[in-house]
């Protein structure tokens, strides 16, 4: 059996660079947002003191939930350039799911004081006053929102980052809510004055919407969820190298927003050591190049056949899970047990 485990040197140098790359561009793109965000919300908020609209009110107080969820995301992205340590082993990726935990849980805030002030308005009526100013307010909370969520998407899905994508559509969710307002106010000055807390109570319903699609995304990613296609684009990769036999074991997992991934393959059981350390070493290049965002990868090699020669694989067979199915033909390779990936080890 054989473990290679050490990263191509360039490459690596490559990958460092690229995450703080991207760790800085999801930090320009906070900056940027939340600005845009701050600013349409205070102009909301003064409208809503003079109006007295609770759809209004509701939008804003989204809003202002939606800008402060910059703030642990701009501390991810921070944290994320610091070196692994001899305690967090794999670097300190992770803290970017938990501020999107910290972005699930402002969203429910919202819904939870969004509702209750609609509610409230709607059991106790309270005239809407410049339903026109109200309108235009709508108006502008959709057109700041869609800047926002236009950008944060965008970046968020360049770089890999789930949380920042979550923010983007949550954005976007808040600019259609913007434009309810607007609806609301329509209805006010067509004689229907309960038009604004009904809307209010509209804009609570798509705020759980949004809580539900958010909480998904994030659980996901703490339970190292990855996208179908990311797998099976790895594994063609693999089985594309000259010398692999076969794939037996593809796991992989996002840290933040970069991918790792430990595999296991198979090769000639005629191949010295050297040859064997070339084909893992081919094998790890590969898929770095060929799999976006992915900045580590442990390559565990076995050699092909199931004779009694090869008994001494399988000892510890019985210590070690079962990994997930992979798609395509597989050879009689004999399952072999990997131990946990290298401390630390960086592309």
């Amino acid at each position: 059996m054989l473990s290679i485990v050490k990263p191509h040197s360039h490459d690596a140098a490559d990958s460092v660079d690229s995450a703080l790359e991207s760790s800085a561009e999801g930090i320009r793109a906070l900056k940027i947002s939340l600005l845009v965000l701050l600013a349409t919300a205070l102009a909301q908020l003064a409208i809503v003191v003079v109006t007295g609209s609770v759809a209004l009110l509701a939008d804003t107080i989204h809003n202002f939930s939606d800008a402060l969820t910059a703030i642990p995301l701009w501390i991810a992205f921070l944290l994320v350039r610091r070196p692994a340590t001899r305690r967090y082993t794999y670097g300190y990726g992770r803290f970017e799911d938990i501020a999107g935990l910290f972005i699930v849980l402002m969203i429910l805030l919202s819904s939870v004081l969004a509702g209750y002030e609609s509610v409230h308005r709607l059991i106790y009526p309270q005239p809407l006053e410049y339903p026109w100013v109200v309108l235009a307010a709508g108006v502008l909370g959709f057109l700041g929102n869609e800047v926002v969520a236009v950008y944060r998407v965008r970046v968020g899905r360049k770089i890999g980052s789930a949380a920042l994508v979550a923010d983007g559509l949550h954005a976007r969710t808040d600019g259609f809510t913007s434009l309810a307002v607007a609806v609301g106010a329509i209805g006010v000055l067509l004689g229907f004055p309960l038009a604004d807390p009904i809307v209010g109570i509209l804009i609570t319903i798509a705020i759980v919407m949004v809580l539900r699609s958010a909480a998904r995304d994030i659980y996901r990613r703490l339970m190292d969820a990855v996208e179908p296609d990311i797998m099976d684009a790895a594994e063609t990769s693999l089985r594309s190298v000259p010398g692999v036999v076969d794939v037996e074991d593809l796991r992989m997992r996002w840290i933040g927003h970069r991918l790792r991934a430990e595999v296991g393959i198979v090769v000639d059981d005629d191949l010295r050591l050297a040859a064997a350390h070339a084909v893992a070493h081919d094998a790890q290049h590969r898929l770095i190049h060929d799999v976006p965002k992915l900045s580590a990868a442990n390559v565990h090699v076995s050699p092909r056949g199931s004779g009694p020669e090869h008994a001494e694989f399988g000892i510890t067979h019985h210590h070690t899970e079962p990994g997930p199915p992979l798609s395509g033909a597989h050879t009689n390779a004999p399952a072999v047990a990997r131990g946990p990936a290298a401390p630390g080890a960086r592309d």
